[in-house]
This record gives structure tokens, sequence and C-alpha cells, in this order.
């Protein structure tokens, strides 16, 4: 008896020492310096990605996201050349694969999740791959037969802004309510999992974490040195492990900005952190870090002349100690621009709240593409790259309504001349940035967006910008209708804070926007460290107070509807009488 007791506790037994044998394994360590994983440079093969470089005005335009699958392998999404690559980052000399995604879709951010692709393209899209599984190019097919996203891979879509914006709360721009409290997080080593996020003060949070269940897991708890902005939990590895992204915003010009990912142990304990290499030199990028099931923090870097994978090095640190990673430095003032005198510009008396109505005027207009603002197929490309003229929003929208301005490199101008040029049959848009601009197409690009907005007559570049702007020194004190400007490269109309503290804005962008004007949410601490500024135009610099509510704006001025012979020479309504010459000093 006690024999055949013992065969048959043999199996179970085995088992059972197996599973803490595995449990026991140290598992592979964190990498203790930052390491080049990949490097792909631009162009169109597998083993290279597409890269749009810097121009005046215009920041790189490269890959937009990556995201770790189930098994360790990165999905990198390749938006220029319209594809995903998928490819082990620890096996360079592994072959990489290419899914090219279809061609009515420009996605800016990626989730994988329950063995299907989701891409972002102004709402989430599922993808699966068609043709056979070992072959180097298969096609991405959009699908209805997968289950609709769930809150899990919304909210992963949403940790780096990728969501619906709140269109009430943008047009009322009243207090922020309370920050997003509850995250859900499809891990990698727990399934899916809830975390409930509260403020501790100004410059900390905890947060509770629990199985989808209602079993608890781990509380835990960051604190930074001077104010904490965006907290989200990204994943927990095979091991227990959690990983948290962060940020410590400065509220001065003598700190600098971090955005970092903490690591916590099972039981919540603090026990280091990755901090993300972001600098000026680094391009925006929707998703710019992910975490593997194995624990491996990456991050995506575009700079130019190459795309990088970077595994993240790991610091270790006391549980309960204060987040501080970048310390004190001098100002990043600009001292080229900070002594010159103002500019002179003719601009229409404007307040915060009249900014914001113009800014969402070009954002929301609805117009149909007619043959004329379409232009002929096969659309031209761009000199020196294999890249298309016509914003990608348009694509295959000949007769169909389409929402927003066109990004035209180059164009300036108010919105009702803008309007009545596409309306009546103009090219709308160009995204050729590296070529120059042409005078035959009608929109707006980044500089001459937020001029327009600020009611000048003018269009004052990035690299004018400061000419006209004082730079606050404390980020948290930007108001709606201010800017974050990046000189010689990009600028956004800044619309507030969202309740978990990251930039709403409103741009003209190629990459982020599709090729037009469009609102978007990014980290605030990201955009700080790659180089922008928050600066306040000086027309405005006595309006110190937040707007009052604007009304709905979902359409502008219909296209083709004004008479050019109605518009003054910047394209702004005849009846302008109080337009003055004012210093803006």
């Amino acid at each position: 008896m006690a024999r055949s007791m013992t065969r048959l506790l043999r199996p179970s037994l085995v088992a059972a020492l197996a599973l803490l044998a595995l449990a026991l394994l140290p598992g592979r360590p964190a990498l203790a310096e930052d390491e080049l994983l990949r490097s792909f440079r631009p162009g169109g093969d597998t083993a290279s990605v597409g890269v749009v470089e810097a121009g005046a005005d215009t920041e790189i335009e490269g890959p937009q996201a990556i995201y770790s699958g189930a098994e360790g392998e990165i999905y990198l999404l390749d938006q220029v050349n319209g594809r995903v690559l998928r490819f082990d980052p620890r096996r360079p000399a592994e072959a990489t694969r290419s899914l090219e995604l279809p061609s009515d879709l420009r996605p800016t951010d990626i989730v994988v999740a329950r063995d299907t692709i989701y891409v972002w393209d102004e709402g989430p899209r599922a993808l699966q791959a068609t043709g056979p599984e070992d072959a180097p190019t298969r096609s991405l097919a959009v699908t209805r037969s997968v289950t609709a996203p769930d809150d899990a891979t919304l909210s992963a879509f949403a940790q780096t802004g990728s969501q619906e914006i709140d269109d009430e709360a943008t047009r009322s721009l009243g207090a922020a309510k309370p920050m997003r409290s509850r995250q859900t997080i499809a891990s990698h080593g727990r399934g899916q999992l809830v975390a409930d996020v509260s403020p501790l003060d100004k410059k900390g949070v905890s947060i509770s974490l629990q199985i989808k269940d209602g079993a608890a897991l781990a509380k835990l708890k960051m604190q930074v040195r001077s104010r904490i902005g965006s907290v989200e939990v990204l994943d927990v590895d095979h091991r227990g492990r959690i990983f948290v992204l962060g940020e410590n915003i400065p509220t001065d010009a003598t700190d600098q900005p971090s955005t970092f990912v903490a690591r916590y142990a099972a039981n919540g304990a603090l026990e280091g952190v990755y901090e993300l290499p972001l600098d000026s030199r680094v391009a925006l990028s929707r998703r710019f870090v992910t975490v593997s099931a194995e624990g491996d923090v990456y991050f995506l870097r575009t700079r130019k002349g190459a795309v990088d994978l970077i595994g993240v090095g790991f610091r270790p640190m006391k549980n309960g100690q204060a987040i501080d990673l970048a310390p004190p430095a001098p100002s990043y003032s600009l001292t080229d621009f900070g002594k010159r005198k103002g500019a002179t510009a003719a601009v229409r008396p404007l307040d915060r709240t009249q900014v914001i109505q113009t800014a969402l005027q070009f954002a929301n207009v609805r117009w149909r593409v007619n043959a004329g603002a379409y232009g002929a197929d096969p659309d031209r490309a761009c000199s020196g790259f294999a890249r298309i003229r016509r914003p990608g929003y348009l694509h295959g929208k000949l007769g169909q309504e389409v929402v927003g301005i066109p990004y035209c490199w180059g164009c300036h101008g108010a919105l009702p001349r803008i309007a009545a040029a596409i309306g009546s049959g103009r090219l709308a848009g160009n995204v050729c940035t590296r070529n120059d601009p042409r005078p035959d197409v009608a929109g707006v690009d980044c500089s001459a967006f937020v001029s327009a907005c600020w009611g000048l007559s003018t269009h004052f570049t990035t690299m004018a910008i400061p000419a006209i702007s004082r730079e606050l020194s404390n980020p948290w004190d930007l108001l709606p209708g201010d800017a974050l400007n990046k000189p010689g490269s990009h600028v956004m109309l800044f619309v507030r804070f969202t309740p978990d503290r990251r930039a709403e804005v409103i741009e003209s962008s190629t990459g982020g926007c599709n090729g037009k004007v469009c609102r978007n949410i990014y980290p605030l601490g990201s955009l700080l460290a790659r180089g922008y500024r928050p600066v306040r135009f000086r027309g405005l610099a006595n309006d110190l107070s937040a707007p009052t509510p604007v009304a709905a704006v979902t359409t502008a001025t219909p296209m083709g509807r004004t008479k050019p012979e109605a518009l003054d020479h910047n394209g702004a309504e005849r009846p302008a009488k109080g337009a003055a010459k004012t210093r803006t000093r």
C-alpha cells in the first residue's frame, strides 16, 4: 500500500519540485548600463526603417512605437514605411520579419494582446497576419473576427496618450477633475490586473494593485524630488516584479525633468529605477518604452541617421527612497534669444478663449475632399526620400468628408483664407518637409498654425517664437493658449493639463497627426526632456487667468463659402477694426 501511494505521489512531487526550482531560478539579471541591442539605418528593407530627417521647423519622423510580445519579441511600428517589424532583441543575427499594414491605415501606436496586433489610427483597429507564418514578409488585415479591445488594451493605449480626448473637457477648460485613478493592465506575468492610483501630495502617489478577481497583489509608493507627473503601471513580469512609468517634473528652471521606470518587488518594495535616455536629440515618438515578460526594459531612440533599440540599465535604490535622478543643472533658457528685442507684428486683439476657439476650428473643421484638393494619382514623391506629398489622412478619401486642416510645409495664413482656397480646389497639404515649400498648396505647418491662433499677421517660425514669447520657469504655470516650443523643430499649442497630469495640445504635424491639425496628449516630462520649452506669447502676458468656458466648436467656415474679397491681406475677416501694430515685448 505504501509503495503504491509512493508511486501515486511521485509525479505530483516531481512536478512540485520542478515548479519550486523554477521559482528559485535567479532569472536574467538587469543590465547595469544602457546597451544598444539593435540599430536600424534609414531605408525600406527589413534591416532598415523609414526615417524622414529633420529640417527647419520639422522634427525627425520615424518609428512611432515599440511593444514587447509574450515571447520577448519586439514589435516596432515603422510608420513611414507602412509596416510593423518583428524581431528578437536578444538575437541580433536572427532575421527581422515585416508585417505590412493595410494601405488605408496610418497608425501612431501599437499594442499586442491575445495574439492580436492592435494599432491606433484615430481609434483602436484590430489586425491579424495573413500568409505563411515563417515567411519574411506577411500582410496585416483589419479583422472583426476577434474580440473588441477590452479595458486592458484601451488602458495600454492610454499609457502614452493614445486615447479618445474628452471633447467637453477640452471645450470647457475648467478646473481639472481628480486624476485618472484606475488603470487596467494586461500583464505578462499575472494576467489582467487593476491599479488604483491616489495622490499623496504634489510629489508622490500610492498605488494599490489587485488581480482582476479582486485579490490584493501589492501596495506601492512613488515619491519624486520635484513634482510628480504621469504615473502608469506598465507591466508585471514572470517573477512578479512590478514596473511603473513615472516622471519628475521640475518646478523651476534650475532642475531637470526625468522620465523613468521604477521596479518594485512582488511585495511592493521599491528595488530601483531605469532612467530613460531622453534628451533634445531624441525625436518625439508615441510609445517609447516597453517591458518584456522577463523584466527587460526597452527604449525606442530615433536620432539623426539611425533608430536604436536600447536595453535600459538598472539603478538599485532603497525602498522608500524618493526617486532623484537628475542633479541640479543650469537653466535651459534660450540664451541665444533671451536678450533679443521683441519683434513687431500686427496682431488681432485676442484673449485665451479666442486662441483655443481658433485652434479647435483648425482641428475640427469638416470638409469634403474635391478633386482639385486631392490632386492626381499616383501622387508625386518627395525628392531624396520615397515619401508621398499628400498628407496621410487624405489618402483614399476623394469625395469623402474628412476632419482637420491639412499640414502644409511652408504654408501659412488665417483659417478663412485657407478654407476658401481648399474649398475652391487648391491642392490640400504638402508633407515634403525636405523640399522647398510650394506656392500652389493650402494648409498650415506647425509654427504657422500657432501664429494664426495667436492672431499674428506674420508667420513666426519656431526659431523666431522666443523673440515674441517669454519662457516659463515653471512648466506647471502653463495656461490654455500658451505653447510648448522646440526651436528649429516643432511647436504645439497648449490646451490644458489632463486629470492625470499630462499635456493636452493641438498641433499641426506630419507624424503625430498624420498630416493635419489635431489634438494629442503627451506625457509632459518626455516633452520637456526632449527640449520643448513652455512659453507664453507676450501679447497674452497680462492675461494670467484661465479662459472662460468656450462654446462647442465642431465646424469652421464651410469650405469655399467665404469669398476672397471678404478677407483682409492675411486671410482674416474684413471686420477687424481693432487690429493694430503691437510691439510684443
